[in-house]
């Protein structure tokens, strides 16, 4: 009988991981679904200008922590879900719009409507986490092959994308003064050591 050494933990130092970058912003893998049952973790840039608009996950739990800079952020069901911008909406409680500093949590249940967007001039930085894994990975993997074919980004297969990992899109997606940012993508290769 061969004993089994105990479990090993993960450690991702500063600055390491797999990126993903798109002209919408930079996500940094930290712990993938392959190390967790529970979430994929990200460290996300939002650049100046950038809006993920109001959309919503039926089956998928968020949670995101801002590290530096300012974000304008919703995370509750609106009296009235406009189809343009978001950053008007109340809730039937009172809720509106919060604009979150560093130390700001905000929790996203299944069927709760979010967003985030960064109205500064100055880029943000947010750990995000993504229950269950590894959907967002796959979202994201997926997505940068839609933009780094030539051409044009395909808007039909980012939707339909968008769909089949459980995001329904309420108001656009945009980037400065873009409709639709996702317009180029590139990606770098984590050492053999980091995750994903």
């Amino acid at each position: 009988m061969t004993a089994l050494g105990p479990p090993e933990g993960l450690l991702v130092p500063p600055g390491q991981g797999r990126t993903v970058r798109t002209a919408a912003q930079q996500v940094t893998y930290k712990v993938t679904g392959s190390h967790s049952r529970i979430a994929s973790s990200f460290e996300v840039t939002v650049p100046p200008g950038f809006d993920v608009g109001a959309h919503v996950h039926a089956r998928s739990e968020e949670l995101f922590y801002v590290l530096e800079g300012e974000l304008d952020v919703l995370a509750f069901e609106p009296l009235v879900r406009t189809r343009d911008r978001w950053q008007g909406w109340r809730s039937a409680a009172g809720s509106r719009v919060v604009r979150a500093t560093p130390g700001t949590v905000i929790a996203v249940p299944p069927g709760c409507p979010h967003a985030f967007a960064n109205p500064t001039g100055s880029p943000a930085k947010m750990f995000f986490q993504a229950s269950p894994p590894p959907d967002h990975e796959r979202y994201f993997d997926e997505l940068l092959e839609i933009l780094s074919a030539e051409g044009p980004p395909d808007h039909r297969a980012i939707a339909e994308l968008r769909l089949r990992y459980d995001i329904e899109q309420l108001t656009p997606l945009r980037h400065g003064t873009q409709a639709e940012t996702e317009t180029e993508a590139e990606t770098e290769a984590a050492p053999a050591d980091g995750p994903g």
